[in-house]
């Protein structure tokens, strides 16, 4: 089987090298364009793009692939590129770019998409932070049919994993990743052999996993410590959840939320030592700080911390 292949992170490229390390044939990679990263916003190739490189594998990055959007005449290019790439089905996998109607129809097979949620549940842009940040206790990988809808097909396979109490959108991500790509290559091994049955969506439990805003990564003690517990870790490690003390933005990457009461305003420093952390008071119960960093310094355990950026008790975060 004839695989096209569409993805843009490190989530897409563990499931190329799934397909690829499974046998299959890849004769296109669909990327998006090189971005500027880093101090010297340097263009980066795509994780997926520098996968595909070193296996000689062709590379098309257009801008779009809408024939009715700005870029219509790329497009229309990437479309002929398409249809002249002898294949039987695309995989897509984060790839960043909607794809059409009219580039759906073009593979034989149609375009199977491999997704970070139990669909329908998290459709979207984050369903890996978003499940973390809502407290959902498991999540797991969907492998859809696509069609137009944003993430609505009909599913072709589908598996759950547990979400750990100390899960942060990182590690789960890698575990999902893993996951992608196992299923994506038995699902390819299936259709080998003749139609896979596909299963609607259901309508109940539909929720959509909107894109990650650094404006969401402010912390606001107000909420209770289980919630800004949560979006610690789904904030980790982007974009990472932040507050003010002493005039100050510190980032926060690991917190534990503790059956503390204190009768203190929400922010409050209870404590700040390097036995216990940073206890900090919340909307409900308190929340204990254990990973920090000060503006361009390195992430820290709280004790290392503590040596270099003075905390007390009385202190609020804001």
């Amino acid at each position: 089987m004839r695989v096209i292949f569409a993805g843009t992170p490190e989530f897409a490229a563990v499931a190329l090298h799934a397909i690829h390390a499974a046998g299959f044939e890849i004769p296109l990679v669909l990327t998006q364009p090189d971005r500027p990263a880093g101090r010297g916003m340097q263009l980066h190739a795509s994780a997926v793009k520098q996968f595909a490189l070193q296996h000689g594998i062709p590379v098309a990055q257009p801008v779009s692939l809408k024939l009715d959007g700005k870029y219509p005449e790329i497009a229309q290019e990437a479309h002929e590129v398409l249809r002249s790439t002898p294949h039987d089905v695309m995989v897509v996998a984060a790839y960043g770019l909607i794809l059409p109607r009219s580039a759906l129809d073009i593979p034989p097979l149609g375009c199977i998409n491999i997704h970070g949620s139990l669909l329908p549940r998290w459709r979207g842009a984050a369903p890996i932070h978003r499940a973390i940040e809502n407290g959902d206790r498991q999540t797991g990988i969907t492998i859809m049919q696509m069609e137009e809808g944003l993430d609505t097909g009909p599913m072709l396979q589908m598996q759950s994993i547990a979400i750990a109490g100390d899960d942060t959108t990182g590690s789960l991500h890698d575990k999902l990743a893993q996951l992608g790509g196992a299923m994506i290559v038995q699902t390819l091994r299936q259709m080998q052999q003749g139609p896979v049955p596909a299963t609607v969506q259901p309508e109940q439990g539909v929720s959509y996993a909107a894109k990650i805003s650094k404006d969401e990564a402010a912390l606001d003690f107000n909420a209770s410590a289980e919630q800004l517990a949560r979006k610690i870790r789904a904030f980790n490690p982007f974009p990472g959840a932040h507050a003010n003390v002493g005039g100050t933005t510190v980032k926060i990457w690991h917190a534990q939320a503790l059956d503390l009461s204190s009768g203190k305003a929400p922010g409050s420093v209870l404590s700040a030592n390097a036995q216990d952390g940073i206890i900090v008071a919340c909307g409900t119960h308190s929340l204990r700080l254990t990973e920090l960093q000060k503006p361009g310094g390195k992430r820290l355990a709280v004790a290392e911390f503590l040596k270099g950026f003075a905390i007390e008790a009385g202190q609020n975060f804001s």
